[in-house]
Formats: structure tokens, C-alpha cells, sequence
């Protein structure tokens, strides 16, 4: 990625969580059918807000971190659960949207970044369920692109 990319240069973000922002380029190992190798997804994160832009790519999630993602904000949205976490094995980027109130306000932690050693960046957005039905839907549009591939083994 060049540092003058901008969002606009990649086109519509298959996911979007406020400042959020997550293209997906295809899979990691297109040949693979084992769910350790399979599920990797090549994809470029975006976070911004006021005065920082963070980016982040390579195959840093799974689509089975996605689909868990999508149910739990379901959850969220049922009132069934208070939280629903995107957390990647791979540093490169996390979630954690977060009840804050009884009428539906959620607060949005995005962790991202480019090099996970020696940077950490964070940032907060406030928003509220109505973004929720967007995300379930982007992340179920995301598992019909890329189906989950094989079965996860005992103790992983």
C-alpha cells in the first residue's frame, strides 16, 4: 500500500464499523479446504478519525472471526448479549463494540495497526444499534462470498 491511499482509491468497504473500514481481496490460500489453512482472508483495514488515519493489510483475520463477529452482534441486537468482539488471531486489528446505556447507545474500540511490535493505535467512536443491522448484514454478505472451509480442530 502506498502512505497516499485513501479509502476512495479501494472502493466500497465490504465492512464498515464507524471509522472502521475493511476490504477484502480474496483468500489467503484459494486452493486450501482445511479450516486452518482455508479461512485466511487477504484484506486492507482502515481506521480513521479526527487527525489520524491507521492502516493496516495482509492476511491479519479469517472469515470465521467475521461470522463471529455477524452473530454477535446479533446478539447485540437482540438485547441477548452486551458485547460483541472481532478479535483476530493476527495484531493487525480488533473490535469490541460495547453496551454503554438502556436505550441503545454501544461505544465502538477499534485497536489497529500496521506494525504491531513497536505501534498501537486505538480509537473510540460513539454510536448506537441502528448501525448494528448493517454490520450483521455485511458480515453474513461476507461469509456467502468466502463459506467457511472445513471443520476447526479440538483444541483450537
Amino acid at each position: 500500500m502506498t502512505p497516499r491511499m485513501t479509502p476512495e482509491d479501494l472502493g466500497a468497504p465490504a465492512l464498515r464499523v464507524a471509522g472502521f473500514q475493511l476490504w477484502i481481496h480474496g483468500r489467503e490460500n484459494p486452493g486450501a479446504d482445511d479450516y486452518d489453512d482455508g479461512n485466511w482472508l487477504r484484506v486492507t483495514a482502515h481506521c480513521g478519525a479526527r487527525g489520524a488515519s491507521v492502516w493496516a493489510e495482509g492476511s491479519i483475520v479469517m472469515v470465521t472471526d467475521i461470522a463471529g463477529f455477524g452473530r454477535a452482534c446479533q446478539a447485540l441486537l437482540r438485547g441477548d448479549a452486551t458485547e460483541a468482539l472481532l478479535e483476530p488471531i493476527e495484531p493487525g486489528f480488533g473490535i469490541r463494540l460495547r453496551c454503554v446505556d438502556r436505550l441503545g447507545h454501544l461505544s465502538a474500540h477499534i485497536d489497529i495497526t500496521p506494525e504491531h511490535l513497536t505501534q498501537s493505535h486505538t480509537i473510540e467512536f460513539e454510536i448506537d444499534q441502528s448501525y448494528l443491522p448493517g454490520i450483521v448484514a455485511a458480515c453474513s454478505r461476507i461469509v456467502d462470498n468466502y463459506p467457511v472451509r472445513g471443520q476447526q480442530t479440538e483444541g483450537a
